[in-house]
Order: C-alpha cells, then structure tokens, then sequence
C-alpha cells in the first residue's frame, strides 16, 4: 500500500525525558531551506510524500483570495487558521459567512465542540450542542464558501476534487511547490488533501511567505497579505495557548501545524522548516522547527527558551515539573 516514508528513512527529532530517563522518542524527517530557497539541512526522507494536512491552508487561502474573495487582516488569517472555537473565532466565521447571508449548514466540515477548554465548558453551561462554526477548520470553509459565491461555482459538492473551486486549489498548490501531487485523499474536515514531499512544502511555503506585496502577480501579492494577516493577527491562526499563536506572537514567525505531526514555519529573514514527526503527534512540533530555525541562525535560541512554560512542553510528576519534551536535532 502506497504511504509516507518509513521508520527505518526517519531520524531522531525529538524526545520526552522523565526524571533524567528518556521514556519515549519522536521519530521523523525534517528540510530546511535558506532565505535564497537552497537546503540547508536534510534529516531522513524529505522527497517521500506526505499528507501535509492543514499545512497546506495557506495555499487554500491564497486560492480563494485569487478567486475573486477579498480577505485582510483577520479575515484572511481565521480563513488559513486551524481555530480553537472561542467566541472571537465564531464571530469571524460567521461574519464570513453573513457576506452573502450564507447559512452554517452550508459549511461542509463537520459539526464539532470548541477545543479551547474555557470556549468548551462556557458551551456544556449553556446547553448549547457541537456546530460546524466552532470545528477548527470552519473559516477555511467559510472562504470556500464566498469563493463559489463570487465565481457563480455551485455550493453543493464543492469539497468534490472535480469542482472548480478545487481543481484552483490544486493549481495553486502545484505553482508554489513545482509538485504534482502524488495522492489526494479525504482531510479530516471533508476537503482534499494532496500528497507532496517535504522539500515541495516547504518551498511553496517560502514563495508565500516571501511574496512581495508590489508583486505585478496578483498570486504573490494575495501571498504577501496573507503573510502579514498571520503575523499581525496571530490569535486568529489558532488559539489561547494554541503553539502556532505563541510561536508568531512571541518569535515573529509565519507558523502552521498540520494534524499527524506536520508542521511548516517561515522565519521573517525567508528561512524556511517543513517538517513530519512520523507517529502523527503534534506535541514536540513546535519546538523542533524552532531550534532548527535557531541553528540556521534564524531566530534566537535564547528568545525560544523564553517561551518554553508558553509552549507547555513540561513532563510533570504529581504537580513537580520532572522533565521536558525538546528536540534532539
């Protein structure tokens, strides 16, 4: 069966030590590039393909801002966010949609609770049931949503591979990273996901993140407001405690965790991490591309030490803090 690369083409990317015993270890393939788009530094399978999961929103975004959709500020960061719930974020949502009086059923991601803890019991309180608004994908869907409005596209089967508003996702996707994909599957928010190697994402996320808002191509330009909207409005990429939201606020950096281990971050100087922890976990993402951002001299090893306790990367014993997950590259 076709799939990503495997244990014995992945390295070491991380570990959880307890105590001063490593109880478990992180396993993954990881590229980086320079501002000039050369790599850098290639740990285990980076031309294998990947699911890149909701790493790949910003090219989803950048599509619909291209398809006739005008998104800035928060607008177009909730539509390439992968959003905790909170109320702030369902007003973004729906205010999308209110543009053409669209209704929340037409949302094609699935009905879900808020992730973020205080959004999730403030709903239990008041009786309220799971909705599409509060599913963390919901704003991207909400911009698809606007985008087949504006293009005269038909709403009903619009996550269908074959429907125009995704044949322009794919499009885009293709342009930034020189890749076709080489498998496309369901994402866990019912839209297409490709299939493209770590090298190909993190070049398509370069070209976004460097965009030249002068650009004469309207597809840069798109790029470039994007950017910006992500690093001026970073509660609105993730969440309260949310890693993507710490690591923009605090270190500047354009970042976006994709589900099963996947992450990419541009630092603001175009140096770029795209990254696969290959049993699927999330936990030490983060801190993995921002101390290979640190080595390529991108951002200050010292500033990511400051926003270890944010990061909540602590192994506790009882209410001790008795070790850390950090990154071994």
């Amino acid at each position: 069966m076709a799939g990503t690369f495997s244990v014995s083409d992945a390295v070491e990317l991380a570990v959880v030590e307890r105590s001063g015993f490593i109880e478990s270890r992180h396993a993954g393939s990881a590229v980086v590039l320079s501002p000039e788009g050369e790599v850098l530094r290639s740990l285990g399978d980076v031309a294998s393909p990947i699911f890149p999961r909701s790493c790949l929103k910003p090219f989803q975004a950048v599509a619909i801002m291209t398809s006739g959709v005008s998104l800035r500020g928060e607008d177009a960061a909730i539509a390439t966010a992968s959003h905790s719930g909170t109320a702030a974020h369902v007003a973004l949502v729906r205010s999308l949609l209110a543009r053409h009086s669209l209704p929340e059923s037409a949302l094609g991601c699935p009905p879900a609770a808020p992730s973020d803890q205080a959004a999730r019991e403030q709903l239990i309180r008041s009786g309220g049931a799971r909705e599409r608004v509060y599913m963390n994908c919901s704003g991207k869907h909400s911009a698809m949503l606007l985008a087949c409005v504006a293009n005269e596209w038909p709403l009903e089967g619009y996550l269908d591979p074959e429907h125009p508003l995704q044949k322009r996702v794919l499009d885009v996707i293709e342009r930034f990273t020189g890749e076709r994909p080489a498998a496309t599957a369901v994402d866990g928010c019912g839209a297409p996901v490709h299939a493209i190697s770590l090298n190909g994402l993190a070049r398509g996320i370069q070209k976004i993140t460097t965009a030249a808002p002068g650009s004469p191509f309207a597809l840069y330009r798109e790029a470039a407001a994007l950017t910006e909207a992500v690093r001026e409005h970073a509660w609105a990429v993730g969440g309260p405690g949310q890693p993507d939201t710490i690591a923009v606020e605090r270190l500047g950096v354009f970042a976006k965790v994709g589900a099963e281990g996947v992450m990419v971050m541009s630092a603001p100087d175009g140096t770029t991490v795209a990254l696969k922890v290959l049993d699927g976990s999330s936990r030490a993402s983060t801190i993995i591309a921002l101390r290979l951002l640190a080595q390529a001299g991108a951002i200050d090893d010292h500033a990511i030490d400051a926003v270890q306790t944010e990061l909540d990367l602590w192994v506790m014993g009882g209410e001790r803090r008795v070790g850390s997950i950090r990154a071994t590259i």
